[in-house]
């Protein structure tokens, strides 16, 4: 069993583990009890009641949190030409083709999120066994595959996040900083749960929101009544 430490014990003190909070309740005993040296990530971690081991009840999908997630990520595109150009104007990190995919075959991967123009998926594909694992390989369903560089790479920098189901049948996204203010966190954690009800797969039988958990990077996970967010 894991040790941990004095913050983690005491922040586990402040609240009764076994009980199931309203959403805002639980953000506010886990906002509270973030105290590392650094500003902590909040988490969502969904059970969902899906197989994930069956097509027809994946879950996946992408929205842009009304308050971002606090965190800069650095993006990376794969464009030439025209699109080239427009990516790096609209603040792209890296814009590039083959050299890139070369760089990445040698192991590089100093960038977060990967956008790329249909015409040059040709050589993103060849990267698919290094990105695909990572979930950073360009697909047109999560907007990433796209003549329109601009406006995917607004998105990102104005929180866009991408929750897919894993192999446990848990969603885990960030929902933002623990130096936001409550407000913040309550409407990117509704925003985040509508998108999530939204995805629910017609296969999907039964108690869609089995269980719900918010986290700080280093603090305890506090439960939320799944049953109230339930659409």
């Amino acid at each position: 069993m894991a040790k941990h430490g004095k913050r983690y014990t005491d922040a586990l003190k402040t609240f009764d583990s076994t009980e199931l909070f309203d959403g805002p309740d639980a953000l506010k005993i886990v906002k509270e009890n973030a105290k590392a040296k650094f500003d902590e990530t909040i988490e969502a971690h969904v059970r969902l009641g899906v197989d994930p081991k069956h097509a027809d009840q994946q879950v996946r999908g992408t929205l842009v949190l009304p308050h971002g997630t606090g965190k800069t990520k650095k993006i990376l595109v794969f464009a030439k030409g025209d699109k080239e150009k427009a990516a790096l104007e609209a603040g792209a990190d890296y814009v590039g083709s083959d050299d890139y995919a070369t760089k990445i075959q040698g192991g590089w991967m100093d960038f977060d999120v990967v956008i790329a123009t249909p015409d040059m998926m040709g050589v993103v594909g060849k990267l698919g066994r290094v990105l695909g694992p990572r979930g950073l390989m360009p697909n047109p369903k999560i907007g990433t595959v796209t003549m329109d560089v601009e406006k995917a790479i607004a998105e990102v920098k104005a929180g866009k996040i991408e929750f897919r189901v894993d192999k446990t049948s848990i969603v885990h996204v960030p929902l933002g900083k623990a130096s936001f203010d409550q407000q913040k966190l309550d409407e990117n954690f509704e925003g985040f749960i509508t998108a999530l009800n939204k995805a629910k797969p017609p296969a999907a039988k039964g108690t869609f929101l089995k269980s719900i958990t918010v986290k700080s990077t280093m603090g305890p996970g506090v439960k939320i009544n799944a049953a109230k967010l339930a659409k």
